[in-house]
């Protein structure tokens, strides 16, 4: 019933399966994945565009992680998974950031790429197998895709690089990278870092590249098993001759538009040019003057601005007339709104980000639920793209794909030098938003970031910074470019973003557009990124040299006290009635954990102090000779009277210890309610407290004398 094709090998120390022939079998390519007890169906179709307009490669890749894989129900009210997370929005990126190049150009058909984790052991991640199997289905299937593709990911813990490894490996390493590529050369590349250097970065990435080379074998053994089905490529329409044509009419013309310095005017002198070549390719007052239909005339277009702009770059210019090393403009300013806790501008060229930021209390952690254990989030930054930072108008929908995956870069870029919760308890959130872009508004998101968080007082370790190099090639020779714009990005064959301090890398983001990126350019552009970061570091400690030493009024005060968790029960109380008392007395909020960590918060004001002390005093073990001041008389006997020293603990002051007169009736010198000072003189072997307001009255009437 089944034609079952399996391929296996040992990589980092475990079996990788690839399997087909079982499942999906209508689907034009469908593998299972295993990895441990990991286990990810991708599957891989294609269908006719679904409009002859097109002019993009329609290429759609959905990943998802379904809680059940692992054994556990999905967390809050709804039990059925909704939208994609966080985590399934990047791993998607993360699939399709490799591939996309890695299809002919010109090549419209619809694709859609489908992974979901059937199993996950929750020790080996789904997504470098996610990537492999999409390689994999693509790969056996009719679809022209230009692989083998294959991916890994590789940490260092203790100073050793591991292929592959666990998450508890991951937990504990201060290196990470996930690697896309080809058996030629890499062309996806993913780094979050404490601060490495340039020359380890480098050789994880020649170990991974090995590991590569290793599954691409195996993809190519695989798709021979399979039966190397043919490559179907529909026919595409011949537009040599248009752009030949456009060439020579507007060549010139073109070439000497995309070197005016300003984006809008750069941008206006294309429009005029591309409106004149419709009109004659394509009149519109002239139907049957028709040269060629006007999405074609679209695509012969692209093609001959992308040849321009290719050339220009290649003949050594750039649109703006930089040098190929040179950094735009930037401007670095601090406390640029009022009520946030802390803000920043920051300005490179035409691209700006305006960065706020929000301290807030454990309450305020994101809550992340997934495969692995549900934890909390004490650091996040959000990036906003809104239209009219590049002139367009269109509805917001709410963060798309490219937003989340620019947050998420920058995010992990600063992550490495926040501060511990035991140095600084607060929840930071911050706020990137693009309010103009002309090239690399995540790297501006870091280096604004770091700007927002020093003026917000926020101890990071290190300022960061971060910077994009792209790279323009042919067959013969490549040139590297630091900084660049949207058009270089574009057309351009790199975008390999680097962030990090004066130390070190924090975080890389490769993509690029050529097959691969040979090792000995990688270098380079490691080389120009370190110097480019440098440079832009300086600009910022100018501009703000350390975090400032007060935090923002609008902030919370935060304090935090370790207490036996012993106590716990005793400051929530019954149903929560002497914590719910102590926040509405203090205007605070209280947060317990388990271990005894007590954090105390508050707006204005120092209640927070006054909390703490509370807390502090209803945690104390009671000291004999210890005199208690202002404690409360909270009943009265005969034999004498109760009086609370700390808050639920009390003692009895015999009648005889009220006072160093004689006393008949109790009631006469002490009412409930009363506020006395009194020393303890011993706790009996029961535990009971013997109080004395005549010894503590004794005591503060030598002090005064000795005074």
């Amino acid at each position: 019933m089944f034609n079952v094709v399996k391929v296996e090998r040992e990589i980092g120390g475990k079996t990788l399966s690839l399997e087909t022939g079982k499942v999906a079998r209508q689907a034009d390519g469908a593998v299972m994945v295993q990895y441990g007890e990991t286990v990810v169906l991708v599957a891989a179709v294609t269908a006719p565009p679904r409009f002859a307009e097109i002019d993009y490669f329609p290429l759609s890749v959905d990943y998802r992680e379904r809680r059940a894989a692992a054994g556990k129900f999905p967390g809050g009210f709804m039990k059925r998974e909704g939208r994609p997370s966080t985590k399934e929005t990047l791993t998607a990126r993360m699939i399709d950031r490799p591939i996309r190049p890695l299809f002919p150009e010109g090549y419209f058909n619809e694709v859609q790429i489908m992974a979901n984790v059937l199993s996950a052991d929750q020790e080996n991640d789904p997504d470098v197998l996610a990537m492999i199997g999409a390689s994999a289905a693509l790969h056996i299937s009719k679809i022209p895709f230009i692989g083998p593709m294959a991916a890994c990911r590789v940490s260092r813990v203790d100073g050793e690089f591991i292929v592959n490894p666990l998450h508890e490996q991951r937990d504990k390493s201060d290196f990470n990278l996930i690697l896309g590529g080809k058996k030629e050369a890499i062309n996806m590349i993913e780094v979050d870092a404490k601060e490495a250097n340039e020359a380890d970065t480098a050789e994880a990435i020649k170990i991974g590249h090995g590991v590569i080379v290793e599954i691409c074998d195996m993809l190519d053994e695989f798709r021979e098993k399979t039966g190397n089905v043919e490559k179907e490529i529909p026919e595409a329409a011949d537009l040599s001759g248009i752009v030949a044509e456009l060439h020579e009419k507007f060549g010139t013309r073109l070439y000497d538009a995309k070197q005016i310095e300003g984006k809008s005017e750069r941008n206006q002198a294309n429009d005029d040019i591309k409106a004149e070549a419709k009109e004659l390719y394509c009149p519109a007052d002239n139907p049957e003057g028709e040269k060629c239909k006007p999405y074609l005339f679209a695509r012969a277009f692209d093609s001959f601005k992308k040849d321009v702009i290719r050339k220009l770059l290649m003949d050594g210019k750039r649109s703006d007339g930089r040098a190929f090393d040179q950094i735009r403009q930037i401007d670095c300013q601090t406390d640029v709104l009022p009520r946030a806790h802390g803000s920043a501008m920051f300005t490179r060229g035409e691209t700006q980000a305006i960065i706020s930021i929000v301290l807030g209390t454990g309450r305020d952690e994101q809550i992340v639920d997934g495969l692995i254990a549900e934890y909390g989030q004490k650091f996040m930054l959000h990036y906003n793209f809104p239209p009219y930072s590049v002139g367009d108008v269109r509805p917001i929908r709410g963060p798309g794909r490219r937003e989340i995956g620019h947050g998420a870069l920058a995010e992990k870029a600063l992550e490495q030098v926040i501060p511990t919760p035991e140095d600084f308890p607060y929840t930071i959130k911050l706020i990137s938003d693009i309010t103009e872009s002309n090239g690399s508004s995540s790297m501006a998101s870091v280096c604004g970031g770091t700007l927002a968080m020093m003026d917000a007082g926020v101890p990071i370790k290190a300022p960061v910074a971060g910077i994009s190099v792209g790279m323009i090639s042919d067959a013969n020779e490549y040139k590297l470019m630091t900084d660049i714009i949207g058009e270089e990005d574009h057309y351009g064959d790199m975008d390999f973003k680097v962030a990090g301090t004066t130390e070190g890398i924090t975080a890389i983001q490769l993509d690029i557009k050529a097959e691969g990126l040979e090792h000995n350019i990688l270098i380079e552009a490691l080389e120009r990124a370190r110097v480019a970061r440098l440079d832009i570091l300086k600009m910022i400690t100018d501009a703000i040299s350390e975090p400032k030493a007060e935090l923002s009024t609008h902030a919370p005060k935060i304090t935090s006290i370790m207490i036996d968790p012993d106590f716990i029960g005793k400051i929530i109380g019954p149903g929560g009635a002497n914590i719910k008392a102590l926040q509405e007395e203090t205007g605070t909020n209280i947060e317990i954990t388990d271990d005894g960590t007590v954090r105390i918060s508050c707006v204005g004001g120092n209640g927070h102090i006054e909390a703490r002390d509370r807390v502090e005093a209803m945690t104390a073990k009671p000291e004999i000779g210890k005199i208690y001041k202002a404690a409360k008389i909270v009943s009265v006997k005969d034999f004498g009277a109760f009086i609370e020293i700390i808050p639920g603990v009390d003692g009895l002051c015999h009648v005889s210890e009220l006072s160093s007169e004689y006393v008949k009736d109790v009631d006469t010198v002490c009412k409930v309610g009363d506020r006395v000072d009194v020393k303890l003189i011993d706790i009996d072997n029961q535990g009971r407290l013997k109080l004395s307001i005549k010894a503590a009255q004794k005591e503060n009437q030598e002090e005064t004398v000795s005074s």
